[in-house]
């Protein structure tokens, strides 16, 4: 045994099954503790203390706690700087090695060089493993051992180079019997982290690892016509699973062991999205400068935007005037989710129509999604701006209305957030401006009364923006 005593932490790996950290510690170790740190150096940034992120968290730490004290463990819960708490609890408890599991955000990297620095001091060691991905940092490389910057030259290296290896489960079980039960308190209230209850139990996003089980269970039973269906947001096309993926509440070798051994387009198409992440995780590692808000394509890294502060308030509203992106812009107000093809939507508005820079977007998702991930969503703005790297061509906008007429073509989705136009017919609910005046009436609707007009109009915006990028290209 190489340890007597050792030190799990958790962080966005909350689950007591295939978690390498907390294997490889019970495997090399008589007597492993476990904790997760509530970290202040998050927390006090987070200006909305009715975060739902903050109860999804809660609530998961909650049910891995309870998990561990069934298997004859426990989770020390503590709130505080994670830099100061961890080595201070590794000392307390005498352990002589921390186990934990990679994140890839330079704040976080910064983190662990702080913590393990901290620790060597005292002669404690830290190990820490690939978790979250099935591939990081170099182990996808072209043949000339570049890093990729192009998707699918990446997607295909990546499926060439999987293999059962990779995917296989950590089997945590075997070593359960050496869990170490502290002395330890209740798990503190989320009132007292200073955070109040949201919405978030009467959505139907269940917590916890029991939650990430249930939903992969009920996708599964949808993969298969997940090709046809992931674009349509007013059916049940998507897993629902970002969240869970996000804070590991899943296991990323099951769902892609799962993808990947299923046929049919469905599941190929999944694997792929599954594939997206951790491309963009691996782009975050080779291009740091993405977290201080550079442009991946340096030529667009300046363009100069207009920036009409009234514009970026009505798309943060959903009060635009275009029914889809608003419709887009309240779910996410109101639930911390939005549908991916939504995503690229509400993007594409609020660059190429509203000439507002794609960091005031990528900064608003950040505080209000759910499954927020800096690397994905960075990715994705950078995509729909295109400055990132395999974006979309910046001569190619959207068309909200296009985009409405086809992805949510009787209106459902639009009619369940833009309540106004419940009314409106199935062609007149993309553009119900261009009702008549005793149409709007009929339906009791007034468009600049009770639903606004268009705060611009697609067509000369797009000219605009074609400008803007062709001058700076």
């Amino acid at each position: 045994m190489q340890y007597q005593k050792s030190l799990v932490w958790f962080r966005r790996d909350l689950r007591d099954f295939d978690n390498a950290a907390l294997y490889h510690a019970l495997k090399h170790s008589a007597q492993v503790y476990c904790a997760f740190v509530f970290d202040t150096d998050i927390l006090d940034n987070l200006a909305n203390k009715a975060d739902r992120r903050v109860e999804f968290i809660w609530e998961s730490v909650r049910e891995l706690k309870a998990a561990l004290q069934n298997k004859g463990g426990d989770l020390i819960v503590l709130h505080g700087r994670a830099a100061d708490e961890i080595p201070t609890l590794a000392k307390t408890l005498q352990v002589q090695a921390v186990f934990t599991n990679h994140d890839y955000e330079p704040s976080a990297i910064a983190r662990d060089l702080l913590v393990e620095a901290q620790l060597q001091t005292s002669n404690i060691a830290f190990h820490h493993y690939k978790d979250q991905v099935v591939f990081e940092k170099d182990e996808v490389l072209t043949m000339t051992g570049k890093p990729y910057s192009v998707f699918t030259p990446y997607k295909n290296r990546w499926l060439n180079t999987v293999n059962d290896f990779y995917l296989k489960a950590y089997p945590v079980d075997t070593y359960l019997h050496h869990l170490a039960k502290p002395k330890t308190s209740d798990l503190i209230g989320l009132e007292l982290l200073g955070f109040q209850r949201t919405n978030l139990s009467h959505m139907r996003l269940p917590t916890g690892m029991s939650g990430g089980a249930a939903l992969f269970a009920d996708f599964s039973q949808r993969i298969q016509r997940y090709k046809e269906t992931r674009d349509f947001p007013a059916i049940e096309g998507i897993s629902y699973l970002s969240a869970h993926l996000r804070f590991g509440t899943v296991s990323i070798r099951h769902l892609a062991r799962t993808a990947l051994q299923l046929d049919g387009a469905g599941a190929e198409t999944w694997a792929s999205e599954l594939i997206w992440r951790d491309f963009y995780f691996q782009i975050l590692h080779h291009h740091p400068q993405l977290a201080t808000g550079k442009a991946f394509k340096t030529e667009f890294e300046a363009l100069p935007f207009p920036n009409n502060e009234v514009y970026f308030q009505a798309w943060c509203d959903g009060k635009t005037g275009y029914p889809l992106v608003d419709a887009a812009m309240r779910q996410l107000n109101s639930t911390g989710f939005m549908h991916n093809r939504l995503r690229m939507v509400a993007a594409s508005f609020l660059v190429k129509d509203l000439l507002i820079d794609w960091r005031w977007g990528e900064r608003y998702f950040a505080e209000k999604l759910m499954d927020f991930d800096f690397s994905a969503n960075n990715g994705g703005w950078q995509w729909a701006a295109s400055t990132g790297c395999d974006a979309q061509p910046w001569f190619r906008i959207f068309n909200p209305i296009t985009q409405s007429e086809r992805f949510d073509a009787n209106g459902r989705f639009i009619r369940k957030y833009v309540t106004e136009l419940v009314n409106c017919n199935d062609k007149e609910i993309h553009a119900p401006w261009l009702m008549s005046p005793l149409r709007q009436t009929n339906v009791n609707i007034v468009i600049g009364r009770d639903y606004p007009q268009p705060i611009v109009d697609h067509a000369p915006q797009r000219t605009l923006a074609l400008a803007l990028y062709k001058v700076n290209r």
